[in-house]
């Protein structure tokens, strides 16, 4: 279901959630949290529960942590309607609903780097970016065969290893063969890298909301949240 966004006045401003600053604590959890680490929901005028990712959709809310096992639980033990306090209904498959969002939120926002030139595919171009300090992260098709992830793990493991830092350039698998088909295109890459700049930045932190919302809570994309800045 598509949803008019609201104007630009931050909606959380109007959420229940309890004794959270504006609102913002998990339903499910009862701990407060930044935005960054929750997500929120609103009522669609059906009376269905949505997800708002870009926390800008009209009318009340309320949140939950970025963890999957989360929203199915709140949705099983029918949690929206108690902190809504309206008689909403949940999809059984909103937690597939948000997974499916979070896709499509990195996927876009690799089109945008992409087209700023701070995204690239291949793995000559991407071993080239690792070795030369660029890449900020790398990004590998579930289906990439091990032998290509092995060689850009080594260039990895290179600039590690010549840099003054703990940190590592983090290594995600986020896409399906079916995904990458749908979502990517022409674009459709089995190895690539995101650049240093803004817009390679936000595939970052995209792809750090995905991995967590799939990992409880937590990112185990390889080599950790980033490396050092230049």
């Amino acid at each position: 279901m598509t949803i008019t966004e609201g104007p630009d006045a931050p909606a959380e401003d109007n959420d229940l959630g309890g004794d959270g600053e504006n609102g913002r604590m998990c339903i499910v959890t009862r701990e407060s949290g930044s935005p960054d680490e929750l997500i929120r929901f609103v009522a669609a005028p059906d009376g269905t529960v949505v997800p708002d990712l870009k926390r800008q959709l009209p009318g009340r809310g309320c949140w939950v942590k970025i963890d999957r096992a989360l929203v199915d639980k709140a949705v099983a033990k029918k949690l929206f309607s108690r902190a809504l306090k309206a008689d909403v209904t949940a999809p059984a498959d909103l937690g597939a609903i948000v997974d499916r969002l979070l896709v499509a939120q990195l996927a876009g926002m690799m089109h945008m780097a992409r087209k700023a030139g701070r995204f690239i595919s291949g793995s000559s171009k991407v071993d080239g970016a690792v070795r030369n300090g660029s890449a900020i992260a790398v990004f590998h098709a579930i289906a990439a065969a091990a032998d290509g992830v092995r060689k850009i793990d080594q260039a990895r493991k290179a600039w590690h290893l010549g840099m003054e830092t703990e940190m590592e350039i983090p290594s995600f698998r986020v896409f399906t063969e079916v995904e990458m088909e749908e979502l990517m295109g022409q674009n459709a890459f089995i190895h690539a890298a995101a650049l240093a700049g803004q817009a390679g930045e936000g595939v970052v932190k995209r792809a750090n909301l995905l991995e967590r919302y799939r990992n409880g809570g937590q990112s185990r994309a390889t080599g950790g949240a980033g490396r050092r800045k230049q």
